[in-house]
C-alpha cells in the first residue's frame, strides 16, 4: 500500500491518528522464512512427536533468528525515514522530522548546506541501526530439502481462535482505509485532472525499470555473499537502508544543479534512487534462501561444471523463483508509491502519480486526490500481484 494512499484512507476514517502500513511487508518476509524450512525437517519433527514448543525451539526459532533482524531493520528504517505521511498531513513545527526538514531546506529555503548536514545526520542514525541489526543475524543451517510439500495440521483450540482474531484484525485494519479511499474516489474518477493519466504512465515506467534493476543487483549481491561472505558485500547491500529517497535525491540534486536543470533528469534520477532504496529489501528477501541453496547444491553444481548462464538457468532461477517474484513485486510497489526524490526534481511534465496526489491534496481537492489514489493503489497491487504470482508459478 503506497504511503500517500494509506494517509488519505486514514484521514477519511480515523482522522489524524497516523498509520503503520508495514505489516504486510513484515508478514510476507517472515512467511518466506517458514517456506524455506525443508519439508523433511517438518516430517521428522512430526515423527518424533514434537509439540508446538519443541517445533518452535528446533525449527522456528533458528529460522526467526536468521530472518527477524532483517525484517526489524527494514521496518524500523521505513518509519525512521518516513516522509510522505508527515508531508501529506502538513508537517508543522511540532511534527517536523529530519526528512521533512531536508525537504523544506531544499524546496523552500534553498539552503543546500543545511540540507546536506541534515542528510548526514540521517545517514549516521540509520547506519548505526543497520550495523546493530546485522550483528544479530545467525544462519539457520537447515540444509537442503527435496522440495516436497508436507501438509501441516492446523492448530486447534485457543490457537485457532487467536489466529483467526489476529488475521481478522489485520485484514480490517488494511481494508477499512482502502474502502474509504474507494468510496471517496469512485465519484471523482469522471472529473480527474488531465495530469493524472500521464503521471500514472510515468509511475509505471519508473516502477518496472526500478524493479528490473533492483532485482538484478540484489541477486548478484546475494549470490556473491553466499559464496564469499565478505563484510564489504553485506555493507554494499545494506548501505542504502542508512539513507532515504529524499537524502539520495538531495545529494543528486547538489550534483546535477550546477550543470543542468534538475527537471530534465527527473525520471532517470527517480529510477536510480528507487533501485537503490529497493535493493536492501530484495537482498534481505533473497539472502537466506540463496545461502541455503549454495549450502545444499553449490558443491554439486561446481562438480558438474555449472557456471554462468547454465548455472543461473538450471539452479539459481528455479530455486529462487518464489523470492525473486516477491522481491520484484515489492520493488515495483515501492517505486509506484514513492514520494521522495521526485519532489525535488519534477516539474509539471515529469510528475509521477504520488506527486500529483500530494499536489491535489495540498490544493484541498480531496475527491480528486482520492480518485487518483484509487488508481495508484490498483496499479500498485496489479504490479505486485503479477510479479509475485509469476514467481510462485515458476517455483511450482
Amino acid at each position: 500500500m503506497p504511503a500517500v494512499v494509506a494517509v488519505l484512507g486514514l484521514i477519511a476514517v480515523f482522522g489524524r491518528t497516523g498509520i503503520v502500513n508495514s505489516l504486510p511487508l513484515a508478514v510476507r518476509m517472515i512467511l518466506h522464512g517458514w517456506l524455506a524450512i525443508p519439508a523433511e525437517r517438518l516430517r521428522l519433527a512430526q515423527s518424533l512427536g514434537f509439540g508446538p514448543s519443541e517445533t518452535f525451539r528446533h525449527l522456528e526459532r533458528p529460522m526467526l533468528r536468521e530472518v527477524l533482524p532483517g525484517v526489524l531493520l527494514v521496518i524500523l528504517l521505513i518509519c525512521l525515514t518516513s516522509f510522505a505521511v508527515v508531508l501529506t498531513l502538513g508537517g508543522g513545527p511540532s511534527a517536523t522530522t529530519i526528512e521533512l526538514a531536508i525537504y523544506q531546506a531544499v524546496r523552500f529555503d534553498f539552503d543546500l548546506a543545511r540540507a546536506a548536514g541534515l542528510a548526514g545526520v540521517q545517514v549516521l542514525i540509520s547506519a548505526t541501526v543497520a550495523v546493530a541489526a546485522w550483528g544479530l543475524v545467525r544462519p539457520a543451517g537447515f540444509g537442503a530439502g527435496l522440495d516436497r510439500t508436507t501438509p501441516i495440521a492446523a492448530p486447534g483450540g485457543w490457537r485457532r481462535v487467536t489466529d483467526a482474531l489476529a488475521l481478522g484484525l489485520a485484514t480490517l485494519f488494511l481494508v477499512v482505509p482502502l474502502g474509504a479511499v474507494a468510496l471517496r474516489g469512485l465519484p471523482g474518477l469522471a472529473d480527474l485532472p488531465p495530469s493524472v493519466l500521464p503521471a500514472a504512465g510515468r509511475s509505471i515506467l519508473v516502477a518496472l525499470m526500478s524493479a528490473f534493476l533492483a532485482t538484478g543487483a540484489a541477486l548478484t549481491l546475494a549470490l556473491a555473499a553466499a559464496t564469499r561472505p565478505l563484510l564489504l558485500i553485506e555493507a554494499s547491500a545494506t548501505l542504502p537502508l542508512a539513507t532515504s529517497g529524499l537524502v539520495l535525491g538531495t545529494g543528486l540534486f547538489l550534483i546535477v544543479q550546477p550543470f543542468a536543470p534538475p527537471m530534465t533528469v527527473a525520471l532517470p534520477v527517480t529510477i536510480l534512487v528507487n533501485t537503490a532504496l529497493s535493493l536492501p529489501f530484495l537482498y534481505r528477501i533473497l539472502s537466506p534462501e540463496t545461502r541455503a541453496m549454495q549450502a545444499g547444491y553449490g558443491r554439486l553444481a561446481d562438480s558438474l561444471g555449472l557456471q554462468g548462464w547454465p548455472r543461473l538457468r538450471w539452479l539459481v532461477l528455479p530455486r529462487l523463483a518464489r523470492p525473486l517474484g516477491f522481491g520484484a513485486g515489492i520493488a515495483a510497489a515501492l517505486s509506484m508509491g514513492d514520494l521522495g526524490a521526485i519532489t525535488l526534481f519534477a516539474g509539471e511534465r515529469q510528475a509521477t502519480l504520488p506527486l500529483v496526489i500530494q499536489q491535489l491534496t495540498g490544493a484541498y481537492r480531496t475527491e480528486a486526490a482520492a480518485a487518483a489514489s484509487l488508481i495508484l493503489v490498483t496499479l500498485s497491487f496489479a504490479l505486485f500481484w503479477a510479479c509475485d504470482a509469476g514467481g510462485r508459478r515458476a517455483a511450482a
